[in-house]
């Protein structure tokens, strides 16, 4: 059930005064009507029925839609939306349990434009939990004026509506919060002022970046590997010990501490890291040349 096949009259913010005027002008349905249009489409799927269902509410849209300007979105978005919400009240509408349509479409109609609005008002969500849509639909009405709300106002409004005075003051404080321009304009003319994208930006690796660093680190490790891999035993003990000591197993060992371990002196075990070392050089150089 689209917006095409209900035929509903065009709308446009050239033509809204145009459009209200005309959906004011549909006559409502009378209750049997509305039974046997509802029996229509709930039996056999009767889009004429839908039809005419849709067109004789559409003037109840504009009614509710119109409470919502106040958030600065366009009338005629937000009768769109409210529109969807109707025609989602008529796929859904069962005239046998005794509920007149506009009685159970006010909740689908409203819960459109909320959703349009929260999706909308803001670059960043201002509600996202069921307590914040409730202060977000109900903080504006509730002010005694445009200023912000004293102590004593702030905990009144949280008695109504039944949340924490903490969550009233941050949700006026995002409602009354200023917009600012992520990038500075062209015709910006103070030069001192920081767009928040100097801040903001990323400081890590581009993709691009990140990749080609990782295989280097790859690539580093398997040389060495490699390297270790071509000294004997001994050797290799004494430069790991020496040189390559992982983070929590401990620290790097003397050169006389070696020369216990092994049984030989200190000077000795410096000749064999110095012959082991160069070996290694020699293997990481040649495994450069290859990759």
């Amino acid at each position: 059930m689209t917006t095409a096949t209900m035929n509903l009259p065009a709308l446009s913010v050239a033509s809204i005064e145009n459009y209200i005027s005309a959906v004011n002008r549909v006559p409502m349905l009378t209750p049997e009507r509305e039974h046997e249009l509802g029996v229509a489409l709930k039996g056999s799927g009767d889009l004429a029925a839908a039809s005419e269902m849709v067109m004789s509410h559409l003037r109840l849209v504009v009614a509710i839609a119109r409470k919502y300007t106040g958030y600065g979105l366009p009338h005629a978005d937000l009768i769109q939306e409210g529109n969807i919400g109707l025609m989602k009240a008529v796929k859904r509408f069962d005239p046998d349990r005794g509920v007149r349509l506009v009685s159970f479409a006010v909740h689908w109609i409203k819960a459109e434009i909320h959703e349009y609005i929260l999706k909308n008002w803001r670059i960043v969500k201002v509600a996202t939990t069921k307590a914040q849509r409730k202060l977000f639909f109900n903080l504006r009405s509730m002010k005694p004026n445009f200023g912000t709300l004293s102590p004593t106002e702030v905990k009144e409004v949280a008695r109504q509506l039944n949340v924490k005075e903490t969550d009233v003051s941050e949700m006026e404080k995002r409602l009354t919060g200023q917009e600012i321009s992520l990038e500075p304009g062209s015709d910006e003319e103070d030069s001192t002022w920081v767009s928040p994208i100097a801040y903001l930006q990323d400081a890590t690796m581009e993709p691009a970046e990140r990749l080609a660093s990782i295989q280097k680190e790859q690539a580093a490790s398997n040389g060495l590997a490699n390297a270790l891999a071509s000294l004997d035993d001994r050797s290799r003990e004494i430069i790991k010990s020496r040189w390559l000591v992982q983070e929590g197993e401990g620290r790097e060992k003397t050169l006389h501490e070696l020369a216990g371990e092994f049984g030989v002196s200190a000077e000795r075990i410096r000749q064999i890291e110095a012959k082991a070392m160069q070996k290694m050089k020699a293997s990481l150089s040649e495994y450069d040349s290859l990759r």
